[in-house]
C-alpha cells in the first residue's frame, strides 16, 4: 500500500490503533476539501500496531482535544514536504468545549451559555472533572 507524500499538510502519528475514526469524526475531516488519509492498524514496533492520519492541508487543530483522546499522538506538521514541527501531546490540564457535563443538576444544564470546562483531576486515571459541579467526565 502506497499513501502519497504531503506538501504541506499535518501527520497525525503513533495514534491508538482502532481510534483514528473517532478523531476523524471529532476534527470533522470529512468537511475539508483537501487529501485525507486514515491507516487502521498499521505495523508499529513501539506501539505493535497504530493508526495514523495524514491531511493534506495545515489546519488550526484544537491539541487539548487530541490529547484528551489519546495522548500518546505525535503530530507531524509538513512544509515543503519536510517536517517543520514535531509535536508530542499528553494530557491537557483543561478541556474546554468538548465534552459535555452530565449531571443534570449542573449549572451548565441550565445555564445553556457556559461553556463545559473540565479539569484533569488524576493523571494516572486520565480522571477529568466538571469545574463546576465536579461530576466525573466519561470518555
Amino acid at each position: 500500500m502506497i499513501i502519497g507524500q504531503i506538501t504541506d499538510g499535518i501527520v497525525l502519528d503513533h495514534i491508538t490503533a482502532g481510534r483514528a475514526s473517532q478523531i476523524y469524526n471529532i476534527l470533522e475531516l470529512n468537511k475539508l476539501s483537501c487529501t485525507v488519509a486514515m491507516i487502521e492498524r498499521a505495523p508499529s514496533e513501539k506501539m505493535g500496531t497504530k493508526d495514523i492520519i495524514k491531511i493534506g492541508q495545515v489546519l488550526d487543530i484544537d491539541f487539548n482535544v487530541l490529547g484528551y483522546i489519546d495522548p500518546g499522538i505525535t503530530i507531524n506538521i509538513i512544509r515543503g514536504g519536510a517536517v517543520a514541527e514535531r509535536r508530542k501531546l499528553g494530557l491537557p490540564e483543561r478541556v474546554i468545549g468538548v465534552l459535555k457535563c452530565k449531571n443534570p443538576r449542573c449549572i451548565t444544564s441550565t445555564e445553556q451559555e457556559l461553556v463545559h470546562e473540565f479539569k484533569l483531576t488524576d493523571p494516572a486515571t486520565q480522571t477529568y472533572r466538571c469545574i463546576y459541579c465536579e461530576q466525573k467526565a466519561s470518555k
